[in-house]
């Protein structure tokens, strides 16, 4: 039985974002979401899938998750998507990387601006995009229902939250999206984090010292 989508999750620099490749078996189209650094290793992994990049997905506009947008849209031709919400981030981001004392490498603008419950398609995999404001105002996750999957950028980590003491954070607002929009999801559903190791919603709803039911 062919699986129904291709994935590779790995750490790029300069603050060890996960970045994730998604892939269709049938088609070869693919998403790369949070493309942080290191465009010519995700290229490369790109090449080596044999895939086709048509989307780059951000779960949000730290510069730590977007600093190889520009040159993988320059490569790719892929379309550029964000939430609206996160504008003034992403015309910030050169003063966020003076700030964290990363060099900046100019990015374009969005293409596309995402909404919540959105339906995304990658060839023939399906996926929804979930608005789960709270690290920054337009933070997304990404659930994909079929693979039991979801990625959710730095809105939830294993055994902790995103920070939301940064630019647009907001604690009430993380905790809302945790509990409304990610526990809600079956149990059994892994977690791509923002950064260091998967977990999975159900184990995290029983210990998360941050967020628990």
């Amino acid at each position: 039985m062919m699986p129904t989508m291709i994935r590779k999750t790995f750490s790029v620099p300069p603050l060890g974002c996960n970045c994730s490749i998604i892939g269709d078996p049938v088609t070869k189209q693919a998403i790369v979401v949070d493309p942080g650094g290191a465009h010519e290793r995700i290229l490369r992994e790109v090449q080596q899938l044999g895939l086709t990049v048509t989307h780059i997905l951000h779960t949000h506009a730290h510069l730590d998750h977007f600093l190889a947008s520009g040159e993988m849209k320059k490569a790719t031709g892929a379309t550029i998507c964000l939430h609206q919400n996160d504008l003034e981030l992403w015309k910030n981001l050169e003063l966020q990387c003076r700030m964290f004392g990363v060099a900046y490498v100019p990015v374009p603008m969005p293409d596309y601006w995402l909404k919540d419950e959105e339906k995304l398609l990658v060839g023939q995999v399906s996926a929804v995009a979930l608005h789960t404001p709270g690290h920054t105002p337009g933070s997304m996750s990404f659930h994909f229902p079929v693979d039991n999957l979801v990625l959710a950028g730095d809105t939830l980590f294993r055994g902790s939250i995103g920070r939301t003491d940064l630019w647009g954070g907001d604690f009430e607002a993380i905790e809302q999206s945790i509990r409304e929009r990610l526990y809600t999801l079956k149990d059994a559903t892994i977690v791509v984090t923002g950064h260091g190791p998967e977990t999975e919603i159900g184990l995290e709803k029983e210990t998360n010292q941050f967020v628990h039911l």
